[in-house]
């Protein structure tokens, strides 16, 4: 697959990633989509194979950060924030041991 459609691929796939992780935020989508289009447009003349490589392990890396690590919070009064996790970010509770046993 030749580079030039590695680079489109990542475009478009920061894009969905950014509509589902700021679902229902549209300030949060526009923001985004506005930082996704300009970091792509300051960098469109780049031609040196290894820069560009450079550069799409910096937004994989900015995709696999959304996907990870942001929660949506709602303002329910004044002082009040509720989290909304995405699925994929709830994982089954281990439960905590005082006194864990060690492997032989």
């Amino acid at each position: 697959m030749g580079q030039a459609v590695k680079v489109l691929k990542l475009f478009k796939s920061l894009h969905r990633t950014r509509q589902q992780v700021f679902k229902d935020d549209t300030r949060a989508l526009e923001a985004a989509r506005v930082k996704i289009n300009e970091e792509f447009k300051s960098n469109k003349s780049e031609t040196a194979p290894q820069q560009i490589e450079e550069l799409m392990k910096i937004g994989c890396g900015v995709e696999l950060l959304l996907w990870t690590h942001v929660v949506q919070g709602l303002h329910t009064d004044h002082s009040m924030l509720t989290l909304v996790p995405r699925k994929e970010l709830l994982k089954e509770n281990v439960p905590y041991c005082d006194a864990p046993t060690q492997k032989q």
